[in-house]
């Protein structure tokens, strides 16, 4: 379910918003030109694949002299959004990163990571990979001018699609459980 509001956002929402940055609830929320987005909990497949990705990628990122974070603030205070991992060529030492090499987006249900693509190209980031537990997929993407086109691997670290998805031990879907 989608919850637009215009205009001022009533009390209301806005005790909500602090509630959750009060509680540390939104670490995966975003701004997206002034408009804030809720971002719902991750699906719990997410963490287990975040890992696997962290230690996978970490070895290629290190050996090409990038570096790995976890979930951070690509942009700026009024217009960001959080990738749930990042590769970059200089350590961040911000809170909000203008940049990236790598950004890596897990698909959870009800999320927009196929809308955050040309926020990513307009901040430049060279590669993204999105990672799908539902159907068990890795799509890498390389930026061409001011858009993405899907590729079969990684121009900056080497693996492909399927090298990557055959490493990766997936979590059981809901139908296997």
């Amino acid at each position: 379910m989608r919850t637009i509001v215009l205009g001022p956002p009533p009390p209301e929402l806005n005790a909500l918003i602090a509630r959750r940055q009060s509680l540390g609830l939104d670490t995966h929320d975003e701004v997206w030109k002034g408009e804030y987005h809720m971002a719902p909990a991750a699906h719990s497949s997410h963490g287990w694949l975040d890992q696997q990705l962290a230690e996978l990628l970490g070895p290629l990122a290190r050996a090409v002299g990038l570096g790995g974070t976890g979930p951070f603030n690509l942009g700026e205070p009024d217009d960001f959004r959080v990738p749930d991992r990042g590769l970059h060529r200089i350590a961040p030492n911000s809170v909000w990163v203008a940049t990236a090499a790598v950004v890596v987006e897990i698909e959870s249900p009800h999320d927009e990571t196929w809308e955050k693509l040309d926020f990513y190209a307009d901040r430049g980031v060279d590669e993204v990979l999105i990672v799908s537990a539902e159907r068990r997929s890795v799509t890498w993407l390389a930026l061409d001018a001011r858009s993405y086109v899907q590729v079969e691997g990684s121009a900056l670290l080497g693996p492909t699609s399927r090298t990557l998805a055959d490493r990766i031990d997936w979590p059981p879907t809901d139908g296997e459980r």
